[in-house]
């Protein structure tokens, strides 16, 4: 298993993260739905609109097949480029341990 952190380090204003909104809803989801291996993603937002986006998968190449599949997504109608700069940056780890607050590990 394999966990990607996805960076979005700066502030954000309303407009900028109701754009981001908008394209996970409506062109990365069903991007990233087409890519087999992906177990979950987890979006984390602070007040100021930075984020981190936290994504497991089953393989390493899931995780980059993913990357290509939003990448490569056409923007749609209305989408402004200049309202989506992009992360800051994207890390991928090997999952090293799970455990549930039990204590049962996995």
């Amino acid at each position: 298993m394999y966990a990607q952190l996805t960076y979005f380090d700066r502030p954000r204003n309303p407009e900028q993260l109701a754009a981001a909104d908008f394209a996970t809803e409506e062109r990365i989801k069903p991007a990233v739905a087409a890519v087999r291996g992906t177990i979950k993603t987890y979006v984390l937002r602070r007040p100021d609109g930075s984020e981190v986006v936290v994504t497991i998968a089953e393989t390493e190449q899931a995780l980059i097949d993913t990357q290509k599949a939003i990448m490569s997504s056409a923007l749609l109608p209305g989408e402004d480029v200049a309202l989506l700069p992009g992360a800051d940056r994207v890390e991928i780890y090997p999952v090293l341990e799970v455990f549930d607050h039990d204590g049962a590990r996995s």
